[in-house]
């Protein structure tokens, strides 16, 4: 059966998910989300025998009807391949009582890679699909890691172009230097002197410019957009939450059909979210636990049922859950008022004016499924000090704030559910905050002899992914104010 994609603001507009992947945005500002959640379909004995590739094969297959069974396969075959430094892609690390989900065995060794190394090749047949002769300009915002991945993803992917804004001051050197340094002749690095927020935002406006649009138009240019606000990076995302609950059974840590509590570290509410649509796919999950940092915007949410982002924007140690406007919670918004148009519409304009909404106490109540939890900089560092004493595991800093938050979860609740731990990022790409955090010494010491000192602490070779930007030169170096973002894309367009 074929499945469609409306936008969260305007219910009439109905596009195919490849339609929805090229667009990434709804020309009304709204996201696009699947008129109905398929179903998973698969046996779970049937799953525990499956790769990474096949079970990616078995839920995207449900979401990206439009795409025929060879299309969709050659994508996987091209996304998880010999770029991921493990055969099963996705492993699962047990530790002091939880499963690490470890999602940065990828090319830029953080969890972005799980999607963006699949959006370029969905991409580009989307295109095909869809008899598209413009070259598309992929047009992102990160606060850290979406934009190496992106850029990684797309370089020199013919018929695509892509531009990536980072705050200047937002992310790890080691994030940075990922970034500056890409090659590819149709990549582009900008960095915004601001935050992260005014990033998204500014991209965002950019969007909704249909002056602008229409003017790139005729010089045979479209926009899209890799953050996880396009859906064709939410469905890979689900795919490895099935993946870790088949592996659980598989190797004799569950039973079948077992409740499962899933833990993720988030900013912009994509991961989680795609967690969420694992559940409503059927996949066993008890409890949805969101970790923030110290930007506790969406713990105040699930506390309150009140989102505000009035408030000081903090940088953290966590850099890319630095955020105050997570954009993908507006498809869960959508869903919790039973998929109203005019709710969703209405409260998106009270943030954008207001910069707060509160949603339904009828809403509240569908937020069972979810826990909201945070962790501050100093629980952050205690948690990856308390993991690596009990069983040497050395974790990253988002990865501690979920590891932080489950404990308090613990603790609070007294539930003893089998518990999965989306391990983001790898600790190499945050040297300095993980070896202080261990009591290393880290003042006057660059991120890179940092690493060769926590690959002798931790055993754990340093990743490629470091290694090959140790010596590599800075190829961008462009940095603009946030009102400036506009004029930056048509330099580089030309």
């Amino acid at each position: 059966m074929d499945l469609f994609y409306k936008s969260t603001r305007d219910s009439k507009v109905r596009a195919t998910a490849s339609q929805a992947i090229l667009q990434g945005l709804s020309e009304d500002g709204g996201l696009f989300v699947p008129e109905q959640i398929p179903a998973l379909g698969v046996e779970l004995k049937e799953l525990a025998e499956m790769t990474y590739q096949e079970t990616a094969y078995a839920v995207m297959s449900r979401f990206l009807t439009d795409f025929t069974e060879s299309e969709l396969k050659d994508c996987i075959a091209k996304a998880y391949d010999s770029k991921f430094d493990l055969p099963e892609i996705a492993p699962l690390t047990k530790a002091e009582g939880a499963y690490y989900l470890e999602l940065f065995h990828g090319a830029t060794i953080a969890f972005k890679d799980m999607a963006l190394s699949i959006l370029p090749h969905l991409m580009t047949v989307s295109a095909r699909k869809n008899q598209v002769k413009e070259e598309i300009v992929i047009l992102t915002a990160t606060s850290g890691d979406t934009g190496k991945a992106a850029l990684a993803g797309f370089a020199d992917v013919p018929g695509t172009r892509i531009i990536v804004f980072y705050p200047k001051d937002g992310v790890s050197p080691i994030q940075e230097k990922q970034m500056v340094t890409q090659k590819g002749d149709n990549t582009f690095v900008v960095g915004i002197r601001g935050n992260f927020d005014d990033a998204q935002s500014g991209v965002k406006a950019i969007f909704g410019d249909t002056v602008f649009k229409e003017e790139l138009a005729e010089k045979g240019y479209r926009f899209s957009s890799a953050n996880s606000i396009n859906i064709g990076r939410l469905v890979p995302q689900i795919v490895y939450y099935v993946y870790a609950y088949a592996r659980l059974f598989a190797d004799g840590e569950i039973g079948e059909n077992e409740p499962v509590n899933v833990v993720v570290p988030t900013g912009n509410f994509g991961n989680i979210l795609a967690a969420y649509y694992a559940k409503q796919m059927g996949l066993p999950i008890e409890k949805l636990i969101c970790a923030s940092n110290d930007n506790k915007v969406l713990y105040d949410f699930f506390r309150t049922g009140c989102y505000d982002r009035n408030r000081e924007f903090l940088l953290t140690s966590s850099p890319s859950m630095d955020i105050l406007i997570s954009s993908n919670l507006e498809r869960l918004i959508y869903q919790l008022a039973d998929q109203s148009d005019e709710t969703a519409r209405r409260l998106m304009k009270e943030l954008a004016e207001n910069g707060c909404y509160k949603i339904t106490s009828a809403m509240e109540e569908k937020l069972k499924d979810f826990y909201g939890g945070y962790g501050s900089e100093e629980e952050t560092a205690a948690a990856i000090r308390s993991v690596y004493e009990a069983v040497g595991y050395v974790i990253d800093t988002h990865t501690a704030v979920a590891s932080c938050v489950y404990g308090k979860y613990k603790k609070e609740t007294g539930d003893t559910a089998k518990t999965v731990i989306a391990s983001t990022a790898s600790p190499y790409k945050f040297t300095k905050s993980v070896m202080e955090a261990l009591g290393e010494s880290a003042a006057g010491t660059d991120d890179f002899e940092l690493a060769d000192r926590l690959a002798t602490l931790s055993g754990v070779p340093v990743p490629q992914a470091v290694e090959e930007i140790r010596t590599a030169e800075a190829l961008h170096n462009t940095v603009v104010n946030v009102d400036e973002m506009k004029q930056a894309v048509k330099r580089f367009l030309g």
